[in-house]
């Protein structure tokens, strides 16, 4: 089946699919995006997402585009027409097209809708995150609001780059005080010696993660003390356990960090747990 695209209310070939050269989100990076997991055709966590992309609009003083309802059906039809049972589902929302000035425009131009889907082979990413992932650590040099999921992701596609021609998976920024802050598309995740789970607070510069959002709550069901509070890179190196979350990673066990193996270099049985209950929940629950 060939892939469909959705670009600003039409559904065209994924080959065809474009939008006008003084589109903000292509000159300036003004613009955000969302991305869903797909199981059974039926979208995860769809509300956390949505909460989220309301969020990063406002921050940015973009318009919404359209209301929940009408996003989720755009969504939904998008995935009927891919034909896509098992993936994941790209929006992205720009401040839309305006003559090429720094300054935004006024009026407001109409913002650029675009949605994308794409098959993942779920056995395949189950087999390789049951292996563990290694991961490379970079110096942060990204801006000061990460909290707001923009297309500015330049500094993480850099070092996302030097990290798999490393041989890792995933790279974690440390900030100047030498503490991890979140990985180049996740959030950074350890067990540490007191048995502690933790990860940065909402006030350090970090996106706030969906399935973030979602281990905290499985880690109260699973009375697993949780602490928002930074680590440095030698305690993630001398971790119990560490691992990394996303829409697109689940939950994925870390094996080792800058060549030091964590858990004796094999994923951690407290990491698979909670991407077993993590997985469990956002089939059940897709919608």
């Amino acid at each position: 089946m060939p892939r469909i695209a959705y670009v600003n209310g039409r559904y065209v070939p994924h080959a065809e699919a474009c939008i006008h050269i003084e589109d903000r989100g292509y000159q300036f990076a003004d613009a955000v995006y969302e991305v869903w997991a797909l199981f059974g055709g039926r979208l995860a966590d769809l509300d956390g997402h949505l909460r989220r992309l309301a969020r990063s609009l406002s921050e940015l003083d973009i318009p919404r585009p359209m209301t929940d309802a009408a996003m989720l059906a755009v969504l939904r039809e998008t995935v009927r027409r891919n034909g896509v049972r098992d993936g994941l589902v790209y929006l992205q929302v720009s401040r839309g097209q305006a003559r090429r000035d720094h300054v935004i425009p006024d009026p407001r131009p109409k913002p650029a809708v675009v949605v994308t889907v794409k098959s993942v082979d779920l056995v395949q990413l189950d087999a390789q995150a049951r292996r563990g992932a290694r991961v490379v650590t970079a110096p942060d040099n990204r801006w000061g609001r990460c909290d707001i999921k923009t297309v500015g992701l330049l500094p993480n596609a850099l070092a996302k780059t030097q990290a798999r021609r490393a041989g890792a998976a995933e790279v974690w920024f440390v900030d100047a005080d030498g503490l991890i802050t979140e990985g180049g598309s996740t959030n950074a995740w350890i067990i540490d010696q007191n048995g502690a789970l933790r990860t940065r607070g909402d006030e350090a510069n970090i996106l706030r993660g969906v399935t973030r959002g979602r281990v905290f709550d499985i880690a109260a069901q699973l009375q697993i003390p949780v602490e928002r509070r930074p680590f440095s890179l030698q305690e993630a190196q001398s971790a119990k356990e560490a691992f990394f979350t996303a829409a697109s990673a689940f939950v994925t066990p870390v094996t080792a960090i800058d060549g030091v193996a964590i858990s004796g270099g094999r994923p951690g049985p407290i990491a698979l747990r909670l991407r077993d209950l993590y997985l469990e929940q956002a089939r059940s629950e897709a919608v």
